[in-house]
């Protein structure tokens, strides 16, 4: 079992979708990440450069969500665990997208992928 790293409800805005109407303003996506590392160096050090900085990859999240015009959260999803799983110490990663203004009858639609560093 490896440690896990989970960053919650990350919130940011995007252009996404394949219907005319999507792709002429932003919509709010939901991040929801777990990012499997080996935690035990940073543990007996304390020190970040043993770790994984999320706060890092919170902002690299965030950044391809707004840079980009993808027309499916799975490209959204496949975008962002190539940019996370680009991080040294990342061996694993599960991203899950949430679009709250999707469904007609549902809370959101959401898609989940879980990718592994190719060695």
């Amino acid at each position: 079992m490896q440690d896990l790293i989970l960053i919650r409800d990350l919130e940011t805005q995007s252009v996404i979708g394949t219907l005319p109407e999507e792709r002429t303003h932003r919509q709010t996506l939901i991040f929801n990440l777990e990012i499997a590392t080996d935690m035990r160096d940073a543990g007996a050090s304390d020190d970040l450069n043993d770790s994984v900085n999320y706060s890092l990859i919170e902002a690299t999240v965030k950044s391809v969500a707004e840079e980009s015009e993808f027309y499916l959260l799975e490209k959204m999803a496949q975008s962002v665990a190539d940019a996370v799983l680009a991080f040294d110490r990342v061996s694993r990663v599960s991203v899950m997208i949430d679009k709250p203004g999707a469904p007609r009858f549902a809370r959101s639609i959401a898609v989940r992928i879980v990718r592994d560093k190719k060695k």
